[in-house]
């Protein structure tokens, strides 16, 4: 599979999973240490418009803010430290990740906004978690009040406030609890 091309200014999903699907996070402490590292090695390089962190895949919804040789090692970088600190921590060798990191360069409006809402919904599709109340997701840094490194602002903007950001969630929350009750 060739590898999408990373260009500055422009969005991306990026989305990887663990080798053979096995968990690349086993407790919220991974989960928050894979957060922490994601600011160290790539803030202010990528702006960040949505992520959810599952057990076994994580999902960035990102805006490249430097050019592609940059980015890649900052992305190398931080996933090769969470690599180490995982496999160290779980006493395990060997690859964390998926060969390479998966990237899908967005093409408009709409198609961020339905991606934000598949990222957000991640939890309830996967583990028929309610997805407002995930932690590890970016869901909750839109709905409060709290300081955020999120692009809370224009994600906002795109879809035209909070309320209707917070409908549009419901709404293909509900959708998706419909088609599983009648499969």
């Amino acid at each position: 599979m060739k590898l999408e091309v990373l260009e500055k200014d422009c969005y991306y999903h990026i989305y990887n999973k663990g080798i053979n699907g096995a968990p690349i996070f086993e407790n919220d402490e991974n989960k928050i240490f894979f957060l922490k590292q994601l600011s160290k090695y790539l803030l202010g390089k990528i702006s960040i418009f949505g992520y959810c962190l599952m057990d076994n895949h994580f999902h960035l919804i990102i805006r490249l803010n430097e050019d592609e040789k940059i980015v890649k090692q900052a992305f190398s970088n931080f996933f090769n430290s969470y690599a180490k600190a995982f496999n160290k921590q779980t006493e395990r060798t060997g690859s964390l990740f998926e060969k390479h990191f998966k990237r899908i360069r967005l093409k408009g409006d709409d198609y961020l906004k339905q991606l934000i809402l598949y990222v957000h919904l991640n939890p309830k599709h996967h583990l028929d978690l309610k997805f407002h109340d995930y932690k590890y997701s970016s869901y909750q840094a839109f709905i409060s009040n709290k300081e955020t490194k999120i692009e809370k602002e224009e994600v906002l903007k795109l879809f035209g406030g909070i309320e209707n950001f917070v409908f549009c969630h419901n709404q293909k929350n509900d959708f998706l609890t419909e088609k599983h009750t009648f499969e």
